[in-house]
């Protein structure tokens, strides 16, 4: 059987259309799971046979489990939705500005609140990256935010159990690292959880993420203390002013920021600290494949989508994380 995957979805009705045809969309998504050709995930075997039937695979070496789906090695290994919600899935969620929920995404697949949910999660997965192969450099930018609920609309009892000191007691902290453009490229930004705003906690990420020499802005923040000589740090205080010397600013992360609260609050209104991550590893690739067309964000995407393996037990931390995942399990609840 032979598929034409030279075609390209410009536009949502344009990827609909094509992925409604099951037999299209499993060859577009055998095409990006293996480019150099479909091999058994068993053995490695590239004499396989195509069940157009069944749209599997069948590997012709002697062995168990000789047949495989196009899912498999994915981060939709497993998944009982057919293989066009997945696609159309990836689309809404990397071309939704501000993400989509799982109650919309529920309604236009036709799936339970809990499937959409776990299916977004598993996209948000595949979005993640677990390292960089080069640092920031030029001008970057550092800043820190706190994600949680306001205590004016908290209840009298649940406020007084959650804000025992500061304003930011009982949320979580994010750290992010914007680099400027340069007039070549637009501007770029890495941002992760840190367990809270000391050096301990911020400087490895830094260093980590940002190359020697490089001009580094932040607030007054204590903890940045310290970052010279390897970097040339200088800071604004934002008690008196949000810009120093017409450049010295954060005010590139907090346009970043404006947009990922934008993002949680008004789309997905509640999110548990456990989950942070995906939500922020999200917002980062939008933001950072901003200036390119819808269709290109979906490819970019789906580059994504092998290698991986995200089970419903890790995500909500009933079991340690699978093989190939990308953070520790914990404690979280699924939304109501």
């Amino acid at each position: 059987m032979s598929t034409n995957n030279n075609k390209t979805q410009k536009t949502l009705i344009e990827a609909i259309r094509q992925f409604s045809d099951l037999d299209y969309a499993t060859m577009f998504f055998a095409a990006i799971r293996w480019p150099s050709g479909v091999c058994c995930p068993h053995c490695g075997s590239m004499k396989v046979d195509y069940l157009p039937h069944r749209r599997l695979w069948q590997c012709r070496e002697n062995h168990s489990r000789n047949q495989f789906s196009v899912k498999i090695g994915t981060i939709f290994e497993e998944c009982r939705l057919s293989i066009d919600k997945c696609l159309i899935a990836i689309w809404l969620e990397v071309n939704a500005k501000n993400s989509i929920s799982s109650c919309e995404i529920a309604r236009a697949l036709g799936v339970t609140q809990k499937t959409g949910w776990f299916l977004l999660h598993r996209i948000r997965h595949a979005l993640h990256v677990g390292s960089f192969d080069t640092k920031l450099q030029g001008v970057v930018e550092v800043d820190e935010t706190y994600v949680g609920g306001l205590s004016q609309n908290m209840h009298k009892a649940q406020r007084a159990k959650r804000i025992t000191s500061n304003g930011v007691a009982g949320k979580t902290a994010v750290m992010g690292l914007l680099e400027r453009h340069d007039g070549k490229k637009h501007s770029i930004v890495r941002a992760e959880v840190v367990p809270n705003r000391k050096s301990e906690s911020l400087h490895p990420i830094i260093h980590r993420n940002v190359e020697p020499g490089t001009q580094l802005y932040t607030d007054s923040l204590a903890g940045y203390r310290g970052l010279t000589p390897t970097f040339m740090h200088d800071f604004v205080d934002h008690a008196n002013a949000y810009v120093k010397d017409k450049v010295v600013h954060t005010n590139g992360l907090e346009n970043f920021w404006a947009l990922f609260k934008r993002c949680i609050k008004g789309t997905h209104i509640s999110i548990e600290p456990f989950h942070l991550f995906r939500y922020v590893d999200s917002e980062a690739f939008r933001f950072n494949n901003r200036e390119v067309k819808d269709a290109d964000r979906f490819m970019l995407a789906m580059q994504g989508v092998s290698g991986k393996r995200l089970t419903y037990k890790a995500l909500i931390g009933a079991s340690e994380l699978s093989p190939g995942s990308d953070k520790g399990a914990g404690n979280a609840e699924l939304p109501n």
